[in-house]
């Protein structure tokens, strides 16, 4: 139910302030993992007791897999406040949630000085930016995709994706740059504060653009409409859970290849490549703005071959790359190991770009914020929060560095296998009813 159904022509200018509101929210979102991510050694051997560099990174990434237990449920708690009271006034209360959340981490005393404290209390701010993200990703897809025109949904969408590597390819330039300025001692003492503490200033500016926005016109038409209450979590489960079961096995690659991609990528490269950091956050750095740049492309080629060709193209482009993008990354060396994580880029990007637009085209307006967000949180939490861990596992279980990989190629298919179970919807307007 975008503008053009509805006869309301959006301004090239007002669907460039959505854009912009919309990406600066779901940039403090990733900047947080982003940063934790690429701090993940860093970070363990702060809030986790020393003697165990393995123990403490796996405990560090099982922090990251918990915080991810609290996003269904915010999905489906902001989700039905989004169907109910609308989209804007949700993704403000989403942004100031994950800025403060955020900002909390880069406050918390560590190991040394609280003992056991430091780790739970580490956990609990996570759990509390989980809770808040779970409204942001799908919400800010559906505040896009409902202003857009039903020909380029991909195109404009494709800009949300955008903010999400951004956020990445920011932090890992940030991390890089603290690298070289500052020595391990001064890292350990204050420096990993700095990345978190960003994310206060960035959640007001956010805030203030969200708060001037207007209603989007979609949920502005259904408003105005008269409609009985209804629930739109029962309403979802009810009439739209074949949709909910594929298209979350769809997502399940999404989210495995984007945390491979941005998150473990970078570990992998250092533990078993045997890559500085530096060196492994440089050639993330290249590739999270390869992906960057790639968004856009990949947003119009789905606008013009359709979303059952996209998501096919995602899958091989996953199953081809996966094996020789690990190999490579794990040469230890700069070029071989940024030309790795490209490859992995392109799969991930042809994921995220598609899943974005889908996550809006494949439910009704009266439930989309719910059922997108439900969905989206549901397979992230599955397959995106226990990556680094799973991989993590996998090598330390089975001594075969190629582990991951495989887990990547199983997923890849399984994702195949749910999204083109999905009807075609590149060409239907979201005034669309089923």
């Amino acid at each position: 139910m975008n503008a053009a159904a509805h006869g309301q022509q959006v301004s090239p200018a007002t669907l460039h302030k959505v854009i912009a509101a919309s990406a600066i929210g779901n940039f403090v979102e990733w900047f947080d993992f982003a940063v934790y991510g690429f701090l993940a050694v860093t970070i363990a051997s702060l809030f986790f007791p020393p003697g165990n560099p393995t123990l403490a990174l796996l405990q560090t990434f099982a922090v990251f897999a918990v915080s991810f237990a609290l996003r269904p449920l915010g999905g489906i708690v902001f989700g039905i406040l989004g169907d109910r009271i609308g989209r804007k006034r949700v993704l403000s209360i989403t942004v100031l949630l994950m800025a403060g959340a955020t900002t909390l981490i880069g406050l918390l005393p560590t190991y040394a000085s609280i003992g056991l404290f430091a780790p739970l209390l580490l956990a609990l701010a996570r759990c509390l930016q989980g809770f808040s993200a779970g409204g942001e990703y799908a919400g800010a897809c559906a505040f896009v995709m409902e202003h857009a025109p039903t020909e380029q949904k991909a195109r404009y969408g494709s800009f949300v994706p955008v903010s999400t590597f951004m956020a990445f390819a920011c932090a890992a330039g940030l991390v890089f740059g603290m690298g070289v300025w500052l020595d391990e001692a001064q890292m350990q003492a204050w420096g990993w504060r700095v990345p978190f503490l960003i994310a206060a200033p960035l959640g007001l500016v956010g805030l203030y653009m969200r708060l001037r926005l207007d209603e989007s016109p979609a949920f502005q038409a259904l408003a105005a409409q008269p409609h009985p209450e209804h629930s739109p979590l029962r309403e979802t489960l009810r009439e739209h859970g074949g949709t909910v079961l594929c298209l979350s096995a769809f997502i399940s690659a999404t989210a495995l290849s984007f945390y491979m991609f941005t998150t473990y990528l970078t570990t992998y490269m250092q533990v078993v490549g045997g890559a500085a950091r530096p060196t492994a956050l440089l050639a993330s750095l290249i590739a999270l703005f390869f992906a960057a740049l790639l968004c856009p492309f990949v947003g119009r080629y789905s606008d013009r071959v359709g979303r059952r060709r996209t998501i096919l193209t995602a899958g091989v482009a996953l199953i081809v790359a996966v094996y020789p993008a690990f190999t490579l990354a794990a040469s230890g060396t700069l070029l071989a190991s940024a030309l790795g994580a490209m490859l992995l880029a392109v799969g991930a990007v042809i994921c995220g770009v598609v899943t974005a637009v889908l996550l809006s085209e494949q439910f009704p307006t009266r439930v989309r914020y719910t059922a997108s967000a439900f969905t989206y949180n549901l397979a992230y939490t599955i397959f995106g929060g226990t990556a680094p861990l799973i991989a993590t596992w996998l090598i330390e279980a089975t001594g075969n560095r190629m582990s991951p990989a495989y887990y990547l190629i199983a997923i890849a298919l399984l994702a195949l296998a749910g999204g083109l179970a999905l009807p075609e919807s590149s060409k239907r307007p979201l005034s669309y009813q089923r």
